[in-house]
């Protein structure tokens, strides 16, 4: 018996929702609550687009650096021999770049999954709990512009049981009370979900920061420490003019 009543509701409300698209039904207008429900479809679209595309692409973009880095260390580590005294240089480069590459595999990307990635999704998971209850709020607004449009027709085509209109006027309170409570709740609460955007994602942004610069420090320090391996800025300048000297008189140079 509950299906069939549920079934014929849900008939009723179709009805109701064609006639209104048709302008043969009145329909109930209600633009703050349309201004709050916008700013919140808003946000919801704005976070789980980010969410999505962060998902992977920030943490890629890292380790592709560390990956693409590390490729060239390698690369380097094999112009030299035991016997060059650059040999250890590169050999501790590749040593350090693949530390930092590992480092960006794990630790970066479990914090940055931590801060940002699982809050953002505690959050965007709300959304379907609210629009559900916005669903059930277009039901309801269904239901009273259903029994108004009956009061409507019955006060301009009286009926021949005068106890008619009574029970429709009594039927579109109670469906005005049930929508308009129903429609106060998400007018109060929609406007305070937007609002704590602010302060629940804030954090995850500061951490997001704070990982990148902890990255960056590190590797900062682990690149400093191979600079005993290199002559001071100036000796390496004419070290480099040498160089440069030097295929200047190869004789396949001299030819061009």
């Amino acid at each position: 018996m509950a299906f069939l009543n549920g079934f014929k509701k849900n008939l009723n409300r179709a009805g109701q929702s064609i006639m209104q698209r048709t302008g043969n039904s009145d329909k109930t207008a209600d633009s703050e609550f349309d201004e709050e429900f916008t700013r919140f479809k808003t946000l919801e679209k704005s976070l789980i687009n980010y969410q999505r595309k962060q998902k992977d692409t920030w943490i890629q973009l890292e380790v592709s650096m560390t990956s693409a880095q590390t490729r060239i260390a390698q690369t380097i580590e094999l112009f030299y021999d035991d016997s060059n005294p650059m040999g250890q240089g590169g050999a501790d480069y590749k040593r350090v770049m693949e530390k930092l590459d590992e480092e960006a595999k794990t630790d970066l990307d479990a914090a940055f999954r931590t801060t940002v990635l699982e809050p953002f999704g505690r959050f965007c998971s709300y959304f379907p709990e609210i629009n559900e209850a916005v669903k059930r709020r277009q039901k309801k607004l269904l239901d009273y512009d259903t029994q108004r449009s009956k009061v409507r027709k019955l006060i301009d085509k009286p009926s021949e049981d005068p106890q008619r209109l009574p029970r429709a006027e009594q039927e579109a309170n109670m469906a005005r009370e049930m929508y308009e409570n129903l429609n106060s709740i998400l007018v109060n609460d929609l406007p305070k979900v937007v609002e704590l955007r602010v302060p629940y994602l804030d954090p995850s942004f500061e951490a997001m920061v704070k990982s990148q610069l902890r990255f960056a420090q590190t590797s900062y320090e682990q690149l400093e420490g191979l600079r005993r391996h290199f002559p001071p800025e100036n000796e390496n300048d004419q070290r480099v003019d040498n160089v440069l000297q030097q295929m200047r008189e190869l004789t396949i140079c001299g030819n061009f």
